[in-house]
């Protein structure tokens, strides 16, 4: 008998072990789905995040900043609401708890905080913070959240030719040479790295890799000194070239200082700024996001498609007409969530092109939406379903997983291919992200990234 109870106490224990830990998965999921930092459109909105239900049992409360009361004691309020609109406040002492009337201004930009509310500070306007709780009892994250108005954007999906000049001449590699003596030797190894910008020799500016070749070349053996920039810091290194078995003073060094590409204009906006691609260039030895100095955006075309298939990712070819004529603008700044500039002809661009709003990122649904792009001669939408969303992630131009249903798109190129890369989503009448990665061993899913992200990065 003894031996049963016992065994009936372990059991319970492990039940209720088991059940504590279930318990706590699961608030750590939940927690791990609600974003760091929110961007709305108008002031007191508790923005709806979850699409799953979860809003019925998750609440939020704005936070409001200590402040002196007229007694002398300070006293901590909060505004909590529901993302169905209601709100309240209450006095964390409990001595009240009052419900607010609704306010239409707030309530028709999707939430409901007061006048009242409205009145405590003015700096909600621009900003505020929101606890985030289980049951209202449970807290789960504090939310930085962002009043940023929404912008009306041009919609892209037309193909770019990008041309890309780098911030001093980039290090692929070092290599040995053999010297005029028959020995193999490389004058530059442990000294530069790969990723390094070479910027100048013997204070002379080099911007080409011609220009760093007659720089060496011109030293007669004696030891040169390399300003470079190495993880954003600035050094510099002395190396000693070797004549080679031509004649020729050399350092063993790879470089490269200009890449080239298609892709797809995701965006432009009324003053000709512009987004394109969704993720920055990197160099293709280094894997480094490439230091740009500038860069020219041209126009381009689809002449060939060359269809993904399982494990192998397909591709847009075409052709880049680098023609003065046929420039589109300029590459001011290439950052890990898209390449951003100016165009030179807006009217011009536009001419064929929709204007959308943007939606926050906690508005993009699962399900149906479409992507505009050009892989047959011709801007086309092309449906698409957005699988899942992750808020919280954090590889930015990876935040929603999509996947290619229109048949006609699958056709031509078995799904998401590279050049397709910025091409922009639409969803609900609104421009919700672009199109980024492609999954290599299922080619008609990828990845997208937010519309608001890639604003952020152009900034």
């Amino acid at each position: 008998m003894n031996v049963r109870k016992s065994y009936r106490r372990i059991i319970c224990v492990l039940l209720l072990l088991s059940m504590i830990a279930l318990g706590w998965c699961t608030v750590e999921a939940i927690r791990n789905e609600i974003p760091d930092s929110i961007q709305v459109s108008g002031a007191y909105e508790v923005p709806q995040i979850f699409s799953n239900g979860l809003d019925r049992i998750v609440t939020a409360e704005y936070v409001e900043p200590q402040e002196q009361s007229t007694s002398g004691v300070r006293s901590d309020r909060t505004i909590s609401g529901q993302p169905d609109g209601t709100a309240h406040m209450q006095e964390e002492r409990g001595q009240h708890a009052a419900q607010l009337p609704q306010d239409g201004a707030a309530q028709a930009s999707g939430t409901g905080f007061s006048e009242e509310a409205r009145a405590v500070s003015a700096e909600r306007a621009q900003g505020y913070t929101l606890s985030y709780r289980l049951f209202g009892a449970i807290p789960l994250k504090m939310v930085s959240v962002s009043v940023v108005p929404r912008s009306r954007l041009y919609a892209g999906g037309s193909p770019i030719g990008i041309y890309l000049e780098t911030d001093g001449v980039l290090v692929v590699d070092t290599g040995n040479i053999v010297s005029a003596d028959g020995r193999s030797c490389c004058p530059a190894e442990d000294i530069v790295r790969s990723g390094d910008y070479i910027q100048s020799v013997n204070g002379e500016t080099v911007t080409t890799k011609e220009e760093l070749i007659s720089c060496i070349a011109k030293s007669k053996g004696l030891d040169v000194v390399l300003d470079v920039e190495r993880a954003g810091e600035q050094i510099s290194l002395r190396l000693q070239p070797v004549l080679d078995e031509k004649g020729t003073y050399r350092a063993g060094i790879w470089v490269r200082n200009d890449t080239q590409g298609i892709g797809t204009l995701t965006y432009m906006e009324e003053d000709g700024s512009f987004g394109a691609l969704g993720h920055g260039i990197s160099d293709i030895d280094t894997g480094e996001l490439l230091d740009v100095c500038g860069g020219t955006l041209y126009d381009a075309d689809v002449i060939s498609v060359i269809r993904g298939q399982q494990g192998v990712p397909g591709e847009l070819s075409g052709v880049i007409h680098y023609n003065e004529g046929y420039k589109i603008g300029n590459i001011e700044k290439n950052s890990s969530n898209g390449i951003f500039g100016k165009v030179s002809n807006l009217p011009a661009l536009i001419q064929d092109k929709e204007s959308y709003l943007t939606a926050h990122k906690q508005e993009v649904q699962t399900g149906k939406a479409t992507i505009l792009c050009c892989v047959g001669g011709e801007r086309e939408s092309y449906e698409i379903e957005i699988r899942e969303i992750r808020l919280n992630g954090s590889d930015e131009n990876k935040g929603m997983i999509l996947e290619v249903t229109d048949e006609a798109l699958l056709d031509q190129t078995g799904g998401i291919v590279q050049g397709m890369s910025g091409s922009p989503i639409i969803q609900n009448g609104k421009i919700v992200g672009a199109v980024t990665h492609v999954f290599v061993n299922d080619p008609a899913r990828g990845y997208g990234i937010f519309i608001e992200n890639m604003l952020e990065a152009a900034e």
